[in-house]
């Protein structure tokens, strides 16, 4: 093997797991190794434990209550093109998972709603940074977009003045059918995210907007909303499969 791949040694020191670990994720698709055919060894391209290493959802969360600046270029979504272009990218790699070989085009659709909800609602009104966050870790099963736009809160008052906090903003996003029209439908797309998730037990999502948490659980009708201990400029989600 060459230069860019290591051993299995190697790899389970860098991720303080052991080695049979690191086997049972191979042979469940949780983190695949490549086998030399001479000896049937499991090598690591250095790259992907590199990115193991990385949690790209602390990675967003710094993004969302630090100072203003650019996320990384690989992160980073100035427009709605780039944003469907590297959509188009997520979904052939999700088509490549047995585990979601049926139901990857809902994740894609998912995704898709929450991304183009944070470009159309926030259209001339980005309170410092234009463009989204957007990444994903198919080796940890994890997709995470974030926004520092107005928030859900803010949105929904212009139809909805007598939403008092950001908890009751995400209760009503996540249930209710605010209006057909544009820009009010920030809330309608929510509870199309809300549904499938509902109706599919593979999949979750965490939702963050201003200082309230809400997340729903793989197949359950349960909506689980509290206070968060942060508050979040605009919109984050991470979405688990």
């Amino acid at each position: 093997m060459n230069s860019g791949y290591i051993t299995i040694n190697e790899a389970a020191k860098l991720l303080n797991v052991s080695i049979d670990t690191l086997r049972r994720w191979d042979k469940n698709g949780k983190l695949k190794a490549v086998r030399q055919q001479k000896n049937g060894y499991r090598y690591y391209p250095r790259e992907i434990i590199e990115l193991y290493l990385q949690d790209v959802f602390a990675i967003a969360k710094n993004w969302v209550t630090s100072l203003p600046v650019l996320p990384a270029p690989e992160y980073y979504c100035p427009d709605s093109l780039i944003f469907k272009a590297r959509l188009g990218r997520l979904e052939k790699d999700l088509s490549k998972i047995d585990e979601v070989k049926n139901t990857f085009p809902l994740i894609t659709a998912i995704v898709g709603e929450i991304g183009n909800n944070s470009y159309d609602h926030n259209l001339g009104n980005w309170t410092d940074i234009r463009g989204i966050f957007f990444a994903y870790d198919i080796n940890k099963k994890q997709i995470v977009l974030a926004d520092r736009g107005q928030g859900i809160l803010k949105t929904l008052r212009k139809v909805k003045p007598s939403l008092n906090n950001d908890a009751e903003a995400l209760e009503v996003a996540f249930t209710e059918i605010i209006s057909s029209r544009k820009p009010e439908a920030r809330g309608n797309g929510l509870k199309f995210v809300r549904q499938v998730i509902v109706d599919n037990s593979l999949f979750s999502i965490e939702f963050y907007s201003g200082s309230a948490k809400l997340w729903i659980t793989q197949g359950s009708e349960k909506l689980n909303i509290k206070n968060s201990d942060v508050n979040y400029s605009g919109c984050i989600a991470l979405i688990k499969f």
